[in-house]
């Protein structure tokens, strides 16, 4: 390898570069104008020593990167102080570690062989390239880490072939680039990882095995940055080719859908019938369920004009008032309003001011500017109770990154990322930017003025110093030229390069109509996780871009798509799909919706009341009629929605909102009070069952369903009701309603 270094230096680099092509040395396009080297002349601390100590486990949490180390060695977790663990190494118990005049008998060589005992074991051989890497920075001086090291600046990842087949293996080469054209070949010193471990896996030398169909995605990481390599593997499926080229499209969305289906070989599903679509889109888009009146005119102007009868009802939808309270419940969830955390005055001015973005159909760029930017009053200007909840530099930091951009940055407070590429000098760089935001209190009790201050920093706890204001792989921000720097903020946040800002809430509004995400979980976008379909990726946030960030024309476009409108029913080809839409994923309605749906159906509201006292300024009782989805407070007395998994709206996180089954959920809606007491009520639309049993029967379906019933289910309960005695035919209804309101395909989107 010294030998290539010198042609690859030289006159006679593209000699070298034939010599690797013969010998079967894979090269880069760059090859020809950089210097290529696998043995360094002259380790460095910080580019060489600190991989090893990594990749062989040293500074794992599990060992000596332990918060307080282990048996008096302390090193940082992953290795993201240089300094300090040099300083460990070299000087800490009196120098013991190191021995310059004999490499081979320093500790920290002796440990990591065997040779002495070490409770973690055997970490490499002496004739490893490990062991020549530190003995040789041993012997030229342990030298510490300098601001001339060549800073590493990315990752070049080599995988043969993303196109994979079962039971093949790719063997994955790691390249660094670093400054001064200078590539290294990493392989050896870099972590892997399969995010997709049913379909790829891999092993701590970048081999990978094929072991199910699909598309999965390795991420190696290498001194704090992360790359990912990509492997697609076909389903075995018996399908024409033909007929998936064939796909109907209805824009780029199913261009891209299908693009994916014809690469990994899936069939999709049939379109879905006009009752399961006129439901779906009535729940996804206002969380409520069609009325029987709703179901009948839209199934007869399907048979007028099918595709015509649906974008008219989608426009219908987006122009209704209860898509106003639908998506200003969902952004209160999003932006944690709260009376439990907040005044009663203040949380219920924060859903105004989020109800009036809703109305207004404001871009989602602009909400973001103004929540991030908010001052003065939180009783009169509700935005800026966002910085209030988070009245903390380091906290509004990650609030913002996880609001606006889906991403958690809370680790690097600490050290650096494990799975980002953000290290702790980032971290305090960016929170430093809201170090000048400061609440003050007011003439008024629980009142809170939000103002921006024209000095101050935050300190960085490692160095105690403050890291210049610089937004996350931004540039330093001049404190001259800016009034407040969250000015700054917003601007790099907000802009159309911004790789994070327009594909966050696009993978929130995607997952709230196919019930799963682009990205999985929502809120966890980041490099190590890449989405089901990058190309639909990043063309959906383009198209969102290109409409100014209004959120109408993303959910009027998922709508009118033919990937919206398939069906949930599998086919033997696609059985096993569950992240490429080649059907619609059935998922459980929001607890909420659930309570709402048993309210219109029964015809019976729900009561609510306040949970806590807070004051007078939200009522304890609120008043009859009152939807789930319109209640302003999540501080709500309600066994059935914490049963069902409503969030207290106190972490800034999607995974506080749960859809998992439970008992209780079973036990609740079999002798639970909130269904069986609408049901008995008075007030119950059975009360007003018109006696003709096939009507009410269809009457049933239709608000339960919003569909007919089937000839068979028509027969069995007829059979059933007729042969009850009149005493006993409206306990029968009865039974049926609580059997339609308790199933699966009322419970569930399809």
């Amino acid at each position: 390898m010294f030998i290539l270094s010198f042609f690859f230096s030289s006159p006679f680099r593209r000699y070298a570069q034939l010599l690797c092509l013969l010998a079967g040395v894979e090269t880069s396009a760059e090859l020809a104008d950089i210097t290529f080297s696998q043995n360094i002349p002259e380790p460095s601390f910080r580019n060489h020593v600190q991989p090893i100590l990594t990749k062989t486990g040293c500074n794992m949490g599990a060992c000596h990167g332990a918060g307080a180390g282990k048996n008096g060695f302390y090193l940082s977790l992953r290795g993201y102080n240089d300094d300090a663990d040099w300083t460990a190494i070299t000087r800490a118990a009196a120098g013991r570690r190191i021995d310059a005049s004999d490499p081979g008998r320093s500790l920290l060589l002796l440990k990591a062989t065997g040779t002495l005992p070490h409770k973690g074991g055997k970490r490499f051989e002496t004739d490893s390239p490990e062991y020549q890497t530190l003995a040789r920075w041993i012997a030229a001086g342990s030298l510490s880490p300098k601001m001339t090291d060549l800073k590493l600046e990315r990752l070049e990842v080599l995988l043969p072939q993303s196109m994979a087949k079962l039971g093949e293996t790719r063997q994955i080469k790691v390249l660094a680039h670093f400054g001064e054209n200078r590539i290294e070949d990493v392989t050896r010193w870099t972590k892997f990882t399969s995010t997709q471990e049913t379909v790829a896996q891999v092993d701590d030398s970048g081999l990978v095995r094929v072991i199910g169909s699909g598309a999965g995605a390795i991420s190696v990481w290498y001194l704090s940055q992360i790359a990912v390599a990509h492997v697609t593997v076909p389903w075995t499926n018996a399908t024409p080719t033909q007929p998936l080229n064939r796909l109907r499209s209805r824009g780029f969305i199913d261009d891209q859908i299908n693009a994916k289906l014809v690469e990994l070989n899936l069939p999709p599903s049939p379109p879905a019938d006009h009752a399961t679509f006129i439901r779906r889109a009535h729940l996804d888009t206002l969380g409520t369920l069609p009325t029987k009146e709703d179901v009948r005119s839209f199934l007869a102007d399907c048979h007028k004009d099918g595709q015509g009868a649906r974008d008219a009802l989608v426009e219908r939808l987006l122009r209704r008032p209860e898509f106003v309270d639908y998506w200003t419940y969902k952004w209160s969830d999003l932006l944690l309003v709260n009376s439990r955390t907040l005044p009663p005055k203040a949380a219920r001015a924060y859903h105004r001011w989020i109800r009036e973005q809703v109305e207004r159909n404001t871009p989602w760029n602009i909400i973001a500017r103004d929540l991030v930017l908010a001052k003065g009053s939180n009783f009169e200007n509700g935005a800026a109770n966002f910085f209030i909840l988070h009245d903390d530099p380091r906290t509004m930091a990650e609030t913002v990154t996880q609001t606006f951009m889906g991403m958690s940055v809370g680790c690097a407070r600490c050290h650096n990322h494990p799975s980002e590429r953000w290290t702790n000098d980032d971290y305090f760089a960016y929170a430093n930017l809201f170090a000048r935001v400061r609440s003050k209190n007011s003439s008024l009790e629980a009142e809170r003025i939000l103002v921006s201050l024209p000095s101050g920093d935050l300190a960085q706890p490692r160095t105690g110093r403050p890291q210049k204001p610089r937004p996350l792989g931004g540039k330093t921000v001049d404190d001259s030229t800016l009034p407040d720097r969250r000015e700054a903020v917003v601007d790099w946040l907000t802009n159309d390069s911004n790789p994070y800002f327009a594909k966050a809430i696009v993978n929130r509004v995607w997952a709230n109509f196919f019930g799963i995400g682009l990205v999985e979980r929502v809120d966890d976008l980041r490099v190590s996780n890449p989405s089901s379909n990058e190309a639909l990726f990043k063309a959906t946030a383009d198209f969102l871009i290109r409409q100014r960030y209004d959120l109408k024309s993303l959910m009027r476009e998922i709508l009118r798509s033919e990937t919206y409108r398939r069906s949930s029913e599998t086919l033997p080809g696609n059985r096993e799909d569950t992240r490429f839409y080649s059907r619609y994923h059935p998922h459980r309605l929001m607890a909420e919706v659930i309570l709402d749906a048993y309210a219109q159906v029964t015809g019976v509201p729900t009561e609510f009341k306040r949970s806590t006292d807070n004051g007078d300024n939200f009522a304890l009782t609120y008043p009859k009629g009152t939807r789930a989805l319109e209640l302003p407070d999540s501080q709500i007395a309600s066994y059935f929605l914490k049963s069902f998994g409503k969030p207290d709206r106190l972490q800034n996180c999607d995974c506080e909102r749960s859809s998992e089954p439970s008992m209780a959920q079973v036990l609740h809606i079999a002798n639970g009070s909130t269904l069986n007491d609408k049901l008995r009520s008075e007030a119950c639309s059975l009360s007003r069952a018109t006696g003709d049993i096939t009507t009410d029967i269809e009457d049933a379906y239709l608000r339960a369903f919003s569909r007919f019933p089937t000839q068979s289910e028509q027969s069995r309960i007829m059979d059933t009701v007729k042969s009850a005695p009149m005493s006993e035919r409206q306990a029968v209804l009865e039974d049926l309603y609580w059997a339609l309101l308790s199933s699966k395909e009322f419970l569930f989107n399809h």
